[in-house]
């Protein structure tokens, strides 16, 4: 048997039989199970003031809590630099209890963040994570440099209203 014939037979082999001795991956920890982490006092408060401030719907209130030249990176749309920019984002957004916890930070003299996970009400288990890059004067308050967020699941489609029957009301519309 020629050395081309007995390669392909292996590689075959390998093909075929490979999947059977396959160790199993486990799945990596999804964001609710990784444990909150604890944050000090003066990065705590950035997220209980957002969370406030998103429960009142209070967009100028979320605003003031970034630089400047802040940028807001939103699940399906484009970047957002700017407190003015970020607030008229955020306007006549309706509150809701917003949760967010930490799952990992770090600080130093101006630069810090924050990267966690977040829910609504009591939902048992996050929806979404988020990264906040976070500045600050020496001295000062920390402020939001950029917040980045996604869901963790992608949205469900909704059917196109002419492939429905007529008079049929999509489920979850009411």
């Amino acid at each position: 048997m020629s050395h081309a014939m007995l390669a392909f037979a292996a590689l075959g082999l390998v093909l075929v039989a490979g999947p059977l001795f396959a160790q199993e991956t486990p799945e990596p920890a999804t964001v609710a199970e990784i444990p909150e982490s604890a944050l000090p006092p003066d990065l705590d408060r950035v997220l209980r003031d957002y969370e406030r401030a998103w429960h009142a719907g209070d967009a100028k209130a979320i605003a003031s809590l970034f630089t400047e030249d802040g940028v807001l990176l939103q699940n399906y749309h484009p970047p957002i630099r700017g407190r003015r920019a970020i607030q008229a984002a955020y306007e006549g957004q309706r509150g809701s209890p917003l949760r967010l916890r930490a799952l990992a930070h770090a600080g130093g003299d101006t630069v810090g963040y924050i990267v966690g996970g977040y829910r609504y009400g009591d939902a048992p288990r996050d929806i979404g994570k988020f990264t906040l890059t976070l500045r600050r004067a020496p001295g000062g308050p920390w402020l939001i440099s950029s917040d980045m967020d996604s869901m963790n699941t992608p949205p469900k489609p909704r059917p196109a209203a002419d492939t429905l029957a007529p008079g049929r009301i999509p489920s979850g519309s009411l």
